[in-house]
């Protein structure tokens, strides 16, 4: 046996060497002080007790010709850890932020600095992919083909896990980001790639939107959301937030979602479609809102949802709803312009994954009316019957390929709807009571929207009421109405209006194949969670 000294020194070296090894967690107080912490090691929790001073640095700043850094500067980056290599004495890091900003950082052992490295490249070994982590280091020339930053790399001085993934993940983001073509070309490959399925997608919708596409569909839909509202502005509309909480239905044809209102039944608003009526009777000359809509219907499709954000406008006319369309188009021709121009690297990106072109559209309305559309899809081979029906989603898709191959354009408008297929606001047309004065706007061959004439007249707006069996009982307004005729019944300007659904929007703008690729956590019949 051993004697007990020997024993106590050998366990003393083993000691000392397993504390020197031994990787604790970090807090940085003060930048100042940066240099008497631990070069690598898990934060402790970071729940807002100090700031340290020190000052982070974006990814998409370094991709900039005129960027604020060069080589030899010293920086702080947040990123996720994206892919991680580690090779004997090397390790190669790529860290991403904001989904589509990329950077590689690397490591190599130093001699100088054995212990220091053993210990940097044990912790980097220890990092799980879609960690949150931030990373210390010096930038230096390089060409790099797989990042968005090609030309600077990092060379890591410390490294610090922020929040750390599981090591077992639902699915890797770079399999959420492939093509379909990427991945079906692979299926007959030693390593073919898999295919995700969309309920596995949505189940974990946060790991989805990781993947740079997938994360810019989102971005769109918001360009979408300021340029609409850009437009709207320019034209000298006011922007309302109306009840989303009422009393009877917005829209009649769609199906409701009832819930208590203290003893009450209420309903989630189908549309604020009586409301944006209310507020040119309140002497609102043009409004618009972007909100929140409603629709029970168990249309289980690639296009519906049960909730969607709508983008409204309701404004007054002088003598013709077609002034209506004529800011529709604007407002259209400044979000595809400006989708194009202001969001170029954004639709680069999603068109990598999800392929499409530009929209086509004219400078002026492209209108058809309903008597064309009927001529062009009987000449299609359709039996249009008595012509007063609403069309299918086999006719649309007909006469929108019809309309671009006559009119070059992808994006168009429909009117003189007969009067049986609209709600019961919906001006008449004058000079025929079965067709009305209301139209639906298309985008690649589908509907986006709905709009019309509003009948604003208060006793003609009775006879359409009674002839839709829309009457109370009694024979009076419905009490979720009474309010709206009334408003017009002290007086109201003539006016008109449309509402788009924003996801379906983006959906044919960029050509997805399903709705839900648009919305960020989608509600349909058979999803509510997450």
């Amino acid at each position: 046996a051993a004697p007990p000294r020997k024993k106590a020194k050998k366990a003393a070296a083993a000691a000392a060497a397993a504390a020197e090894e031994k990787i604790n967690s970090v807090t940085y107080l003060s930048a100042a002080s940066q240099d008497s912490y631990e070069k690598v090691g898990d934060y402790t929790t970071i729940s807002s007790a100090s700031r340290s001073g020190r000052v982070f640095s974006s990814i998409s700043f370094l991709e900039k010709s005129d960027r604020p850094h060069a080589p030899g500067d010293k920086l702080w980056i947040r990123a996720r850890l994206a892919s991680i290599r580690v090779k004997g004495g090397s390790c190669f890091l790529v860290l991403r932020q904001n989904s589509f900003h990329t950077l590689q950082a690397l490591f190599f052992k130093n001699k100088d600095d054995a212990a220091g490295s053993k210990k940097m490249i044990q912790y980097l070994k220890s990092l799980t992919v879609e960690s949150v982590i931030d990373v210390y280091g010096e930038l230096a020339a390089a060409d790099v083909k797989s990042c968005s930053v090609n030309d600077l790399e990092m060379v890591m001085e410390r490294v610090h896990c922020v929040s750390r993934a599981d090591a077992m993940l639902p699915f890797l983001v770079e399999d959420a980001a492939r093509s379909e073509r990427e991945v079906e070309e692979s299926q007959g490959s030693e390593r073919p790639f898999p295919r995700l399925g969309q309920e596995l997608r949505l189940d974990h919708r946060w790991m989805d939107l990781r993947a740079p596409a997938n994360n810019a569909i989102l971005q769109i839909q918001s360009a979408i959301c300021q340029l609409f509202r850009e437009s709207l502005y320019s034209q000298s509309f006011t922007e309302l937030h109306t009840p989303k909480l009422i009393l009877g239905e917005s829209e009649s044809g769609a199906g409701v979602f009832t819930t208590d209102y203290f003893g009450e039944t209420a309903c989630l608003a189908q549309s604020p479609q009586l409301y944006k009526q209310m507020a040119i009777a309140s002497d609102f000359d043009r409004v618009f809102e972007i909100g929140p809509v409603f629709r029970a219907e168990n249309s289980n499709t690639r296009r519906h949802l049960c909730e969607f954000t709508g983008l409204d406008l309701e404004m007054s006319i002088e003598e013709h709803y077609e002034e209506v369309l004529e800011v529709i188009h604007e407002v259209f021709k400044y979000i595809f312009t400006g989708l194009e121009e202001r969001y170029a690297k954004q639709m680069k990106v999603i068109r990598e994954q999800y392929e499409s072109e530009p929209i086509t559209f004219t400078e002026e309305p492209c209108i058809l009316h309903w008597g064309e559309a009927m001529e062009i899809l009987k000449g299609e081979g359709f039996d249009m019957g008595d012509e007063l029906g609403d069309l299918t989603g086999a006719m649309e898709l007909a006469l929108g390929a019809a309309v671009k191959q006559k009119y070059a354009t992808d994006f168009f408008m429909l009117d003189k709807y007969p009067t049986a297929v609209r709600p019961f606001y919906t001006m008449p047309c004058p000079d025929n009571p079965q067709y009305s004065n209301s139209y639906d706007i298309f985008l690649r061959g589908q509907e986006i929207c709905s709009g019309a004439q509003r009948c604003h007249d208060p006793t003609l707006l009775r006879d359409i009421l009674k002839q839709k069996g829309l009457l109370a009982s009694d024979g009076g307004i419905p009490e979720g109405l009474r309010s709206y005729v009334m408003s017009f019944e002290h007086g109201v300007n003539p006016h008109g209006g449309a509402g788009f659904g924003l996801e379906r929007v983006v959906f044919l703008y960029l050509g997805l194949d399903n709705v839900r690729k648009a919305s960020l956590f989608p509600r349909d019949p058979n999803r509510c969670s997450p």
